[in-house]
């Protein structure tokens, strides 16, 4: 698909989608918890549907309500056949989807191949991959698709470094109830996007879990963080439970504030203060850009101030950093995005994503080892966008058209469907101009 956008400053409220980040941990918690769940979603997308997907293959049932999915749970062991065939498990792009299903598949003693489509074959497994190897699990090589899993995972200490994906750490605690006996993941300090480990923890203590977190010191003295998990009965059935809004696909929105909104600005309703989303952090980001922050008790908004370079360490929010760059692209002076190195295993390599399409737009951004450099104009020419197969590349050149003298052409714009499917049907009713 090619979007054409015709520059147009954007007004007004929408609602934010549900949490892809939340919507993944709950409707797996809901299929291996005891009896039916109901979650509550108001939206989907192409990675929750990836991880629906999955669980069905798994065993569970996941049938469409009007508020969102009713889960009926993956049969127990004991339950199951056995002679029961090899489960196919097709994870499309969706690194969530595949990094806490692997575990889960392995806890479970299932045999089942593994299939990831994009540049999700080539992102990495490792440690998790040795970590799942040396419990139990026997896997095929890594970068094999499909990857192919059997034994069983067993219980005890996981070991993981602080500075590889916060993914492997939520995939481990979410197979532990599985294990029947506790199971601790010992995670070397500093942990980088700690914030979705949170949302982790928050999942399975909904669903009756006993997670602790203590300061440990690794066999080498190294300082760590230790994450314990015991369930001896198994997830238990709370009955209901409700997806937030997203704050990170809201980010757009608010950032689209930032820098177009000079009257009524851009407000995001359905949205939590108290998320445990790291990517709640936009406002307190975009405020030291210089935008005018305004909060409520539904959601936010933002207001066009005056924008100003600055120094943002975004390692517990990397997912920020097209919004983020999209407003520092036309502030005044240069804004430094640091702690981003794993942004280039992205679903592409986003610093470099970022920095190009803010150049082909005619602003001056550079890709640096660990994060990005850009230097804001007042005013950007518009041109052509390749969305890089990148959802965030995408919403990120929409909400850039807003601030360009012409039109603004993004080649690959479906890729939104990844997260925000009614990413530029939401953006027309806010007054963007998208003319095909």
């Amino acid at each position: 698909m090619r979007a054409v956008i015709e520059p147009a400053r954007l007004s007004g409220a929408v609602e934010a989608p549900s949490s892809k980040s939340e919507a993944h941990r709950l409707l797996i918690c809901a299929a291996l918890a005891s009896g039916t769940n109901n979650v509550d979603c108001t939206t989907t997308s192409d990675d929750i549907d990836a991880t629906i997907s999955c669980l069905e293959s798994l065993g569970a049932g996941v049938a469409r309500t009007r508020l969102g999915f009713r889960v009926t749970p993956v049969p127990a062991k004991e339950s199951r056949p056995d002679d029961q065939p090899e489960a196919a498990l097709d994870c499309g792009e969706s690194g969530s989807t595949l990094r806490f299903l692997l575990p889960v598949v392995a806890a479970l003693g299932r045999t089942a191949s593994i299939t990831a489509h994009g540049r999700l074959p080539q992102r990495p497994l490792s440690p998790l991959y040795e970590e799942l190897v040396g419990h139990g699990a026997a896997l095929s090589p890594q970068g094999e698709v499909p990857l192919r899993v059997s034994g069983t995972l067993l219980p005890g200490r996981f070991s993981l470094p602080g500075n590889v994906s916060s993914q492997y750490v939520s995939g481990l605690l979410l197979a532990a109830p599985l294990m029947g006996e506790p199971v601790e993941v010992v995670v070397t300090e500093p942990v980088e996007s700690r914030p979705y480990i949170d949302i982790t923890v928050a999942a399975l203590r909904r669903f009756g879990a006993k997670v602790t977190e203590g300061r440990v010191q690794t066999p080498e003295g190294s300082p760590a963080r230790s994450f314990a998990c015991s369930a001896p009965a198994g997830l238990v059935s709370p009955g209901t439970v409700r997806v937030g809004g997203d704050w990170s696909n809201a980010a757009f929105w608010l950032a689209a504030g930032a820098i177009c909104g000079r009257e009524q600005g851009v407000a995001v309703t359905g949205l939590d203060a108290r998320s445990p989303q790291g990517d709640r952090q936009v406002l307190a980001a975009l405020a030291l850009l210089g935008a005018r922050v305004l909060r409520s008790a539904d959601g936010a908004g933002c207001v066009t101030d005056r924008l100003a370079g600055r120094t943002i360490d975004v390692s517990a929010c990397p997912d920020l950093v097209p919004p983020l760059a999209a407003v520092a692209a036309v502030a005044e002076g240069t804004t430094a995005f640091t702690g981003a190195a794993r942004l280039r295993l992205k679903e592409s390599d986003r610093l470099e994503t970022v920095s190009a399409a803010i150049r082909a737009l005619g602003g001056r951004a550079r890709a640096t080892e660990d994060g990005l450099l850009v230097e804001g104009v007042p005013e950007l020419a518009g041109g052509v966008v390749d969305a890089a197969n990148d959802h965030r590349i995408a919403m990120m050149a929409a909400v850039l058209s807003t601030r360009c003298a012409g039109t603004v052409t993004i080649e690959g714009a479906e890729c939104v469907s990844k997260s925000y499917p009614a990413f530029f049907e939401d953006f027309a009713s806010l007054g963007g101009h998208v003319l095909a």
